[in-house]
């Protein structure tokens, strides 16, 4: 085998990956963001008094839980239409991806949620709290606190699967890739260049998470 390394196209193109990284890290963020709340919404319906809106959030959960994500973005790209809706690929990838964390999300925050004494619960009310005031103030703190290194880890995922967002030709690191690899025929170089810069991402989405725990979550348990 006489294959010789060639990173030329991958230098050329390198302007065009770093707008693609950073492509990739706002669709992330967005949809953490959207994520975050479909999760804390579906944690509050879960556990609401009428029985058909508990069964539609436990439906949604199981069904995205349940389909594959590049399923869930087609399904959304092309079914909107038919409904009178048309997206760009970026918003759809946007939805898509806060669909499918927030139902990881839901499951997630929920065992939080239940983590937390009822007591701490009836101490709020006694004090004459309202029962979104004792959600907010007094469970919902400890139990982001409880559960966000599962929660941080599911982000990271949802971070990787924005690649799968080439899919529908989003402005993605992915995309941009696959461009310059048709271009030039490049791919190990191309591929091994992306795998490097997947790897920064997630590493900066980390340090991000653990600084943004050590201010909001740092004080102590007892």
């Amino acid at each position: 085998m006489n294959y010789k390394l060639d990173f030329t196209p991958v230098i050329d193109g390198m302007p065009s990956l770093l707008l693609g990284c950073l492509g990739t890290f706002l669709l992330a963020i967005c949809g953490m963001l959207l994520a975050t709340v479909i999760g804390i919404g579906g944690v509050i319906l879960r556990d609401s008094r009428f029985k058909p809106v508990r069964w539609m959030i436990i439906g949604f959960v199981e069904l995205i839980r349940n389909t594959p994500f590049l399923v869930q973005i087609f399904f959304i790209y092309f079914a909107l239409p038919f409904a009178g809706v048309r997206l760009d690929p970026t918003p759809t990838a946007i939805i898509a991806l806060g669909i499918n964390g927030g139902a990881y999300a839901i499951e997630i925050i929920r065992g939080g949620v239940q983590s937390i004494p009822k007591g701490q619960m009836e101490a709020g009310l006694a004090l004459g709290l309202h029962k979104a005031q004792v959600f907010r103030l007094i469970i919902l703190k400890p139990a982001l606190r409880a559960i966000y290194p599962s929660l941080t880890s599911q982000f990271v995922l949802l971070t990787l699967s924005t690649s799968i967002a080439s899919a529908i030709s989003a402005y993605e690191l992915t995309s941009v890739s696959q461009r310059i690899e048709s271009e030039s025929f490049r791919s190990f170089e191309v591929y091994f260049t992306v795998t490097v810069f997947y790897f920064v991402i997630s590493w900066l989405m980390m340090r991000m998470f653990a600084l943004f725990s050590a201010r909001y979550f740092n004080y102590p348990v007892k």
